[in-house]
């Protein structure tokens, strides 16, 4: 198991030797490097949507030499390799996933296309779903039953489940899930199953519902079980030849990856269940979040991480992140442990223009690392955020991400004036910043969802400006947001990059249990919680961690009786104390719902451990303060907002600015992989660990 971590903490793993953490987003690879003083060095490069694996290589040619190594020599000498990389989830968005098949218990073949039976929209009558990943003839029945009390009815039928496996091989199946009624109760019909298709049809992707999901419902079940089985082959395949590339170029411990829950993993740990990759980079955040909690002095933080084609946000509250186990991607439900993250097709490279009705879009699409933004010059012609930023002054070409790309200002304007600005007869620049500001109308839904929604007040966070696009909507969605500050880290743009580094090795266990609160079998659960930890436990010490390393974290899953849905709330892990737990229960269901039932039944749904590795955190930084007041590089046109329009604007080079230096807006920071924009009124001032704290003047009105 790698190392990780500068200075060591007590029962956290010291690391020796360089760590670095990479990010493969839909624009850009990113890149951290920490050197075994604690220096951290960030590069950034376009990433490879054809091959995801070249854009992690493209990204160590580079740093290698700027750290004064080889690439051979920077991968022996590293004691840890983390990435995130949204290879399962593209897979799934690019329905390029493997030929699955499907067994399940006769009479429930259709439940995978019925669902939960609900339209999502009532007034919506064309197909209201996605396409099923696995087609109807590739859902073989087999004959035999579990009970609802986990009791066997019938035995399975194993000829059924021959014809099947001939079946599969006939029609080119590459993956198989094995998904069958009850199997949460008890998993031998399942596991019987999968060791006579290992016998006859002979693939080695077999997912069983009732080990990657043990829980009650059964379309949830079978629908993780079958987005499993279709990421399987091209994820697992992608991570073994990256694992084995990077061991060939001298890399001699394996990288770890960034699953749904913020955690990392070994890749051979996560070939099973590859489906808890598809919030691999974003999730990373969450080890962010609480890296730069530290430096702000708080633990009410909402992250805005802004690429260049999406948006992510996260919400920490008194320094717990939310997770969620009900995650639905491109509208695709799966049942893993996750942080809750919501994300909306809002970024640098996020597309513009005009519809039908003579109105101004912006998004969801994007222009993706290829063509990208017109400015980039490689053949995008539809203007996109980053085009509009340029328009507007904010970005300076020669500085735009690091260098590593140039941009054209020119082309930007053309792209602009003939897609948006002649179709709706503005001037370029009322287009550009129309643009902007319908862009931070949904960012600011999106911090809204996970903050207002969820029965939080934004008013008192700070909100977290990050990614490459991040800071320069930072300051204006945190006004209207009525935050009173905004918190940009220095390496804004390497934000989840970074986050890897500061992960620990986390595995999520859980187990159905049915039974009232108030007179609950405890010492049956005792039982089933002293098995989940066995799991726990067993599975960290292969990976290497014992003893003081180890954090083990118990919860149940509550709910009034005649609910549907669960709230997760975390126990001690030495009594149980009903009151205590009701006590907690109601305070989240007040939280969360604004109301509770005093008299209500409340009962427990699952059993949840929680086994974590600790690998020690990251050191701040600790720059050198300032000498003298901070100097602009120049004075450049930048329009600010629509009431100041062009003005003669101050421009700072980031890596000049020192702690206790202090700016007033308007300004423009320049950094080497982001641009940070201080609106009039607001005054940024540069922290002890070097990053940027924007206090906000209160939103005006127009």
């Amino acid at each position: 198991m790698p190392d990780a971590g500068s200075p060591a903490s007590s029962g956290a793993r010291a690391a020796s030797g360089w760590r670095i953490g990479v990010d493969i987003g839909g624009t850009f690879t990113d890149l951290v490097a920490v050197d075994p003083y604690g220096t951290i060095h960030v590069f950034k490069v376009p990433s490879v949507p054809a091959d995801p694996a070249e854009g992690v290589l493209d990204a160590l040619a580079r740093a290698a030499p700027a750290v004064g190594l080889g690439v051979s020599d920077l991968l022996r000498s590293s004691a840890l390799v983390a990435h995130g990389s949204t290879i399962a989830t593209n897979t799934l968005l690019e329905k390029k996933g493997a030929r699955v098949g499907c067994l399940t218990t006769d009479g429930f073949r259709d439940s995978l296309e019925i669902r939960r039976g609900i339209r999502e929209n009532p007034w919506e009558h064309r197909v209201p779903y996605p396409p099923v990943l696995v087609p109807r003839y590739l859902r073989r029945p087999v004959a035999g039953r579990i009970d609802a009390d986990g009791s066997e009815l019938a035995p399975l039928a194993l000829g059924d489940v021959a014809d099947a496996a001939r079946r599969f091989r006939d029609e080119g199946v590459e993956a198989v899930a094995i998904c069958l009624f009850n199997s949460f109760l008890d998993p031998e019909h399942e596991q019987k199953a999968a060791d006579e298709l290992a016998r006859l049809w002979g693939g080695e992707w077999i997912t069983l519902s009732s080990r990657l999901a043990p829980i009650m419902g059964e379309y949830e079940r079978s629908s993780t079980a079958v987005m499993n089985a279709y990421v399987a082959p091209r994820t697992v395949g992608y991570l073994r030849g990256l694992n084995e590339r990077l061991a060939a170029l001298g890399l001699k411990r394996p990288i770890l990856l960034i699953q749904n829950n913020g955690g990392a993993v070994s890749v051979e740990q996560v070939a099973e269940r590859p489906v808890t990759l598809l919030l691999s980079g974003p999730a990373a955040g969450v080890g962010a979040l609480g890296y730069y909690a530290r430096a702000i002095g708080s633990e009410d933080l909402i992250s805005m991480e802004i690429g260049g084609t999406s948006c992510d946000v996260i919400l920490m509250a008194g320094g717990k992140v939310a997770f969620t186990d009900q995650l639905e991607i491109d509208r695709y439900h799966v049942v893993i442990p996750s942080v809750e993250v919501h994300t909306i097709g809002a970024g640098g490279g996020t597309i513009a223009g005009v519809d039908a009705a003579g109105l101004l879009f912006v998004g969801p699409g994007g222009a993706g690392a290829v063509p990208g933004p017109a400015c980039y010059g490689r053949g995008g012609s539809a203007p996109t955020i980053t085009d509009a930023q340029l328009v507007l002054g904010r970005l300076k070409p020669e500085t735009y991400a690091g260098g590593a790309i140039r941009i054209d200002a020119a082309l930007a304007e053309r792209a602009v004036d003939e897609v948006v600005a002649k179709p709706l007869k503005l001037s370029r620049e009322a287009a550009a910043a129309g643009m902007i500001r319908l862009m931070e109308q949904k960012l600011l839904h999106a911090v809204q969802r996970i903050s207002i929604e969820r029965g939080h007040d934004p008013r008192r966070f700070t909100l977290v400006a990050c990614g490459g696009a991040g800071p320069l909507h930072g300051a204006e969605v945190g006004r209207r947001l009525g935050c009173r500050r905004v918190y940009v880290p220095r390496l804004s743009g390497a934000f989840c990059a970074l986050g890897m580094l500061h992960a620990d090795v986390r595995h999520d266990y859980v187990r159905v249990w049915l039974d009232r609160l108030d007179g609950a079998d405890v010492a049956g659960m005792s039982t089933i919680f002293a098995e989940l930890k066995q799991q726990a436990t067993a599975t960290l010490a292969r990976e290497g961690f014992t003893g003081a390393e180890t954090r083990l974290t118990r919860a149940l899953d509550l709910r009034y009786i005649g609910q549907q849905w669960d709230i997760t709330v975390p126990i001690a892990a030495d009594s149980h104390d009903p009151r205590a737990i009701r006590r907690a229960f109601e305070a989240e269901h007040d939280r969360l719902f604004g109301h509770t039932q005093p008299d209500g039944t409340i009962e427990i749904t699952k059993l949840r451990v929680t086994g974590i590795g600790a690998l020690a955190p990251l050191g701040l930084p600790k720059p050198a303060r300032a000498t003298g007041a901070p100097q602009p590089i120049e004075r450049r046109r930048v329009w600010l907002d629509d009431r100041t329009g062009w003005a003669e604007t101050p421009v700072y080079d980031g890596a000049r600015l020192a702690p206790d230096h202090a700016i007033d807006g308007p300004a423009v920071i320049n950094e080497a992989t982001m641009t940070v924009l201080i609106g009039t009124g607001d005054r940024l001032d540069v922290d002890a660990a070097g990053n940027f704290m924007i206090t906000l003047r209160p939103e005006r009105p127009l």
